[in-house]
């Protein structure tokens, strides 16, 4: 499954794998993909690199990259300095608070013991934190920065090409495509409706032709509804030179959720039920679909805050809901393909599915046109 730009790369398989987890990023390059561990989870450089030490330790030389998210205007500046935490915090109303100790009183939610740390703040969002995280990625033999906000600033762009590290940035849509290509990135994701996190309202099928006649001769990767070999085929037949898979290992054993009942309820999930909401971060972002997402869906309640407002009055109630595994609001980013994501399986087994579907329909194609 080797295109142009996997084999720039070095790998072997032209799949890249988003995920949070370094043990499944591992997996993913030691498999022969390309593994992408997601940053924003980092509000601490140690942490960040400790990890990426792990990543050095586990992927046996052989290449990864990092996923930050960062708005793609630099803020701040002399004079004009970036907006700190509590500045941030200082900005969500009284209401929205309320609104969401009601939520959780409602389902019982416990609160978290004294002094117990509240968990994920998606200050990641922020972009002097993630500035920070390239601080320490740079340090590190990354060959792939992408970034789901978009193209970062021009700035992040210069320093990573410094570096001998590609830029992807995420589109969805012809238009971001090209704007992105116009920053000076140098491989463009085309993320479809269906996929989970961040998306727009393009289906996978009408935006990678799209996005790959826009910025040709840039690299496209499909992205979105991609969970099984033949559906890797499709994307490569509509012009990508490769997949960018995310959902799909939440549910593999290398993955840390800490949650039991969010695997079992990852299982369980059908194709329709998740939700493009901005519960989450306050952009529309796919999920599953819960009474959290209903609550704040509903037009009668506040309304979700921009971000990163949203995320940051959020983040406790998320911890809580999480740690107590309250089933009614127990949720994850996710994309339509959970509707696949029906067994734990290792990292390789699902490369393995994965080469052998793709293998499958590039014979379908061949005895189609005759050639075989």
């Amino acid at each position: 499954m080797e295109t142009e730009l996997s084999r720039k790369l070095g790998v072997e398989h032209a799949i890249f794998g988003f995920t949070p987890f370094p043990a499944v990023a591992a997996a993913i390059t030691r498999a022969g993909g390309f593994g992408v561990l997601g940053a924003v989870r980092y509000t601490a450089p140690d942490d960040l690199a400790r990890d990426l030490d792990w990543m050095q330790e586990h992927t046996d030389g052989k290449p990864y990259g990092l996923d930050v998210v960062m708005p793609a205007k630099k803020t701040g500046g002399e004079g004009n300095p970036a907006p700190t935490e509590a500045d941030v915090e200082a900005m969500i109303p009284a209401a929205h608070r309320r609104f969401v100790q009601e939520t959780l009183a409602k389902h019982g939610v416990p609160e978290l013991a004294d002094g117990e740390a509240s968990g994920w703040r998606i200050t990641g969002w922020m972009e002097q934190v993630a500035r920070n995280q390239l601080d320490v990625a740079f340090d590190y033999p990354i060959k792939l920065l992408a970034n789901a906000l978009g193209s970062p600033p021009a700035d992040v762009i210069q320093r990573a090409h410094a570096h001998d590290v590609l830029v992807a940035a995420l589109a969805g849509s012809a238009k971001h495509a090209r704007r992105h290509a116009e920053a000076g990135i140098d491989i463009v994701v085309a993320q479809g409706y269906e996929a989970g996190g961040h998306t727009g309202e393009i289906a996978s099928m009408v935006l990678v032709p799209e996005a790959v006649e826009a910025v040709s001769p840039l690299p496209v990767l499909a992205a979105g509804g991609i969970g099984s070999g033949e559906q890797i085929a499709a994307g490569l037949a509509l012009g990508a030179q490769g997949v960018w898979l995310g959902s799909l290992w939440l549910t593999t054993t290398e993955a840390d959720l800490h949650s039991r009942a969010l695997t079992r309820k990852l299982i369980d999930a059908g194709s329709g039920d998740t939700v493009r909401s901005r519960a989450l971060s306050g952009k529309p972002a796919r999920q599953l679909r819960t009474e959290w997402t209903d609550a704040w869906d509903d037009p009668n309640g506040p309304g979700a805050l921009p971000m990163p407002l949203q995320g940051l009055l959020v983040a406790e109630a998320l911890s809580r809901i999480q740690k107590y595994e309250v089933g009614p609001l127990l949720g994850t980013p996710v994309g339509q393909i959970v509707g696949r994501m029906n067994s734990e399986r290792s990292v390789q087994a699902v490369f393995d599915d994965l080469t052998s579907g793709f293998e499958r329909a590039v014979d379908r194609i061949n005895r189609i046109a005759g050639r075989s």
